[in-house]
């Protein structure tokens, strides 16, 4: 199963070169960059561990990239995405998040369904690695 989640996550995994791209991008918006991983990508996760600091002062791509690479080194069996963060209405709201590292394998959801008095249905679900 793919986790889909953020911008492009419907899309083959972008190279570094497209990772470059969207970074420039924005960048040249004024938005700073941040870089999460996590082995638990469920949708309800929203709080990801952050690689370092937030870059607000960075205006080049290629200080993200050396950041993501460092990032990549020390959990490149995880899930990684950069989030751009925008403080035009005086707080920090994402303008854009994607996933750019994947774990070789992906973990798939289970769903259970069982039936109920009245037709009543009841569902449950694991994760299996």
């Amino acid at each position: 199963m793919r986790i889909t989640q953020g911008c492009f996550s419907f899309l083959p995994d972008l190279d570094d070169v497209q990772i470059t791209r969207q970074v420039e991008y924005c960048l040249e918006n004024g938005w700073a960059i941040g870089i999460e991983y996590t082995g638990d990508p469920h949708p309800r996760n929203t709080y990801w561990e952050m690689w370092g600091n937030p870059m607000f002062d960075l205006r080049d791509a290629k200080g993200v990239m050396m950041e993501l690479d460092g990032c990549r080194t020390a959990h490149g069996g995880k899930y990684i995405r950069i989030n751009a963060f925008c403080d035009e209405r005086g707080v920090e709201s994402v303008k854009m998040s994607f996933i750019v590292n994947r774990p070789a394998e992906e973990p798939t959801i289970h769903m259970q369904r069982t039936d109920f008095v009245d037709r009543a249905q009841k569902y449950a679900w694991d994760v299996r690695r």
